[in-house]
């Protein structure tokens, strides 16, 4: 009868681990009704594997990286989640920094762990907690509030680009979502990068901004929303083989879209044309680039034979 009740003992314990990614607490293990005779006892028989201070790998003495990330959260405290660079890796949009794990925890601690970075946060909300692959973690979109305060434009760019490639969130949903954290920390270099690149104009917005700076080229009236090659063109000077082409929202594009934006391109250049890009923020906001570009190109095209 013992026999029996050690044996279901282990198999939760076992489960539990696996759910767990390979780690159990000692107090989990208590719980399961281990003794601390029986941990010792089965620590020793190479069944149990210390990872941390209670905490123990479950008949391996190594770790995933998930387990690592699980074992490093379970060391925190029941209310304790992966946060910061930590959580943007477990979600896939960003890398950890140098080995550290970072958790959050909801009271304040003046505990070290060794290679876990604690952060106090005791006002988190229930929205931020979230869960992936089993671990405690920051909901993607506190994460970004975290790690836009720890990594330079270039990088926070290139992360909300993984994120909407992975579809963990998207550019717009989650610029959407800043306006339920105004005042946090990290909404300002986040709404900067957002801003930039999910802003649209109107048609007539755009042709009003856009006119101005083709004139100011030197390029004369253009033609506008005309079919060249059989594909819809914003702007087109047929006498310079020319089209211009506008996008309002440079992130969250279909694979499909793509494709369509590729072959465009492509038919247009095959045609001899040459296709030029601007987002809306540019035309909007970077104007002496967009003036720049044009008048380049056109310098260049009148300079060169073109179809007609």
């Amino acid at each position: 009868m013992g026999a029996k009740i050690l044996e279901t003992r282990s198999e939760r314990a076992w489960e539990l681990a696996r759910r767990q990614h390979g780690v159990v607490t000692r107090a989990q293990l208590l719980a399961l009704g281990f003794t601390p005779k029986a941990i010792r006892h089965r620590a020793a028989r190479g069944r149990l594997y210390r990872a941390r201070p209670g905490i123990y790998m479950v008949g391996r003495p190594e770790l995933s990286r998930e387990g690592r990330w699980m074992a490093a959260v379970l060391a925190c405290g029941e209310t304790a989640l992966l946060s910061h660079r930590s959580a943007a890796a477990l979600w896939g949009f960003a890398e950890e920094r140098n080995d550290v794990i970072a958790v959050s925890v909801h009271r304040h601690t003046s505990r070290r762990r060794p290679g876990i970075r604690v952060h106090d946060r005791a006002g988190i909300w229930s929205r931020d907690i979230g869960r992936h692959r089993g671990i405690p973690v920051t909901q993607p979109v506190k994460t970004f509030l975290d790690i836009a305060l720890e990594l330079p434009e270039n990088r926070l760019e290139r992360a909300i680009n993984e994120a909407d490639k992975r579809d963990v969130i998207g550019p717009d949903a989650l610029r959407k979502a800043l306006d339920d954290h105004a005042g946090e920390p990290g909404v300002r270099p986040l709404r900067r990068i957002l801003d930039k690149h999910t802003f649209r104009l109107s048609d007539d917005e755009l042709e009003l901004l856009f006119r101005p700076l083709a004139a100011a080229a030197g390029l004369p009236t253009p033609l506008t929303k005309v079919i060249v090659d059989e594909f819809e063109v914003d702007f087109y000077w047929p006498d310079l083989g020319l089209v211009v082409e506008t996008d309002g929202w440079r992130y969250h594009r279909t694979p499909a879209t793509q494709t369509r934006d590729a072959l465009r391109s492509q038919t247009h250049t095959a045609a001899g044309l040459t296709p030029l890009r601007f987002s809306h923020y540019q035309v909007k906001n970077e104007p002496d680039h967009v003036l720049r570009i044009l008048g380049k190109t056109t310098t260049h095209l009148r300079g060169s034979p073109h179809p007609h």
